[in-house]
């Protein structure tokens, strides 16, 4: 039963090996093999696709084990793999699932695994989604490159630094000025969207595009100024874009200058932060990309009323302005003191369309993570970037 070295390890791997019989050895030699594959938190399940399999290690004999989702709707039983100290259980879910779980024992919680410390987490979130081909990279197609630049000391924030980094497709040329993409939190982004750009650029479902991955700013001690530039109801950032770094991009890449031509993205306060460039500067930047954004009261000021759960009202009580904006939230998203947030993006997505802005909402099951945007980016950069009549 022993697999060949050379021979990957995947669900399907693993769902063939489990379902023939096997020996002690074979059990032996596949719970190795479950092990290296599983990573290194062995609690985590190991997600392909839409398949995903829990593994839970346990030296102690374990009545009827199982996975359960803290709402009861999904149960999953284990099994134990020969006479090794592995229980393992494998299952494909329907797309866009999202649930809370954790392991049960004859009826009692085990929790979703081990925290830092020792004691048990109580749960973990899931949720799964299809990889779109774009999201795989492609050796046929024309890689971009991305380049780490000089720290960034801002004068807009005075006091700041902060890490970012430029990608510049392969298809670019000086003679033709690129359109440009900016993301808010950028490193989150970096290991990612470079291989989305790539193949939709050389399928010509976007244009030739820059993008500009960019950290929070951080003061000195290392303190994150995260929320303030981002959170912030004003056009702080939107200066700092337009005066410190599209300048300094220009330098060394042409880009163009029209509103249509540039994108600003992000996550959570990110998604906030896109939405106000655009908002103060709709004649720099016309397009917005915000996965699960905080249209929250987080920036609630001295008033305790500041935040962007104003924008709601202001959408609807302002001339519309010329921005497209695409935006992901799911149904398992925050509800804290700052405000509920998928009820803020329905909130946002009723006032857009009240005012007649071109928009586009997917709304899921998915908790504040990137899982579901990054599954959607290929089809909302497409959408984005789209042209239209």
């Amino acid at each position: 039963m022993a697999r060949a070295a050379d021979e990957p390890f995947n669900t399907k791997t693993l769902r063939d090996r489990l379902a023939k019989h096997q020996t002690s050895d074979d059990a032996k030699t596949l719970a190795t093999d479950v092990v290296r594959w599983a990573g290194r938190n062995p609690f985590a399940p190991k997600i392909e696709g839409l398949d995903v399999t829990w593994v839970y290690p346990s030296k102690t004999p374990l009545t009827n084990p199982r996975v359960v989702s803290v709402d009861k709707s999904f149960s999953l039983p284990l099994t134990r793999l020969g006479e090794t100290d592995l229980y393992i259980g494998s299952t494909t879910l329907p797309e866009g699932r999202a649930f809370l779980w954790n392991y049960e024992s004859d009826g009692r919680s085990l929790g979703a695994g081990v925290a830092k410390g020792g004691s048990p987490r109580p749960s973990a979130q899931l949720e799964v989604y299809k990889t779109d081909p774009d999201s795989r990279s492609n050796p046929k197609v024309p890689m971009g490159k991305a380049t780490p630049m000089p720290k960034w000391k801002s004068k807009i924030f005075e006091g700041t630094t902060r890490d970012w980094w430029v990608y510049v497709p392969a298809q670019y040329t000086p003679e033709k000025p690129a359109c440009v993409m900016i993301f808010q939190d950028g490193g989150g982004y970096l290991p990612f969207v470079p291989t989305v750009f790539d193949n939709l650029i050389a399928k010509g479902e976007m244009p030739v595009t820059v993008a500009i991955f960019i950290q929070p700013g951080t003061v000195e001690g290392g303190r994150s100024n995260r929320s303030f530039e981002y959170d912030t109801l004003s056009d702080q950032y939107a200066r700092f874009l337009l005066e410190e770094i599209l300048p300094e991009v220009e330098k060394t890449t042409k880009l163009k200058h029209d509103a249509d031509s540039r994108a600003v993205a992000g996550i959570s306060s990110g998604g906030i932060c896109a939405w106000t460039v655009a908002w103060e500067r709709p004649s720099e930047f016309g397009k917005v990309l915000s996965w699960v954004g905080s249209f929250t009261n987080i920036a609630s000021g001295k008033s305790g009323r500041e935040g962007g759960h104003n924008y709601e009202a202001m959408i609807r009580k302002t001339a519309p302005k010329p921005i497209r904006v695409f935006l992901q939230d799911g149904s398992n998203d925050l509800d804290n003191a700052n405000g509920n947030w998928p009820l803020a993006n329905q909130s946002m997505t009723k006032s857009l369309a009240f005012a007649h802005y071109d928009y586009k909402f997917v709304f899921g099951e998915g908790f504040h993570s990137n899982r579901h945007g990054q599954a959607l980016l290929p089809d909302s950069l497409k959408w984005l970037w789209r042209e239209t009549k």
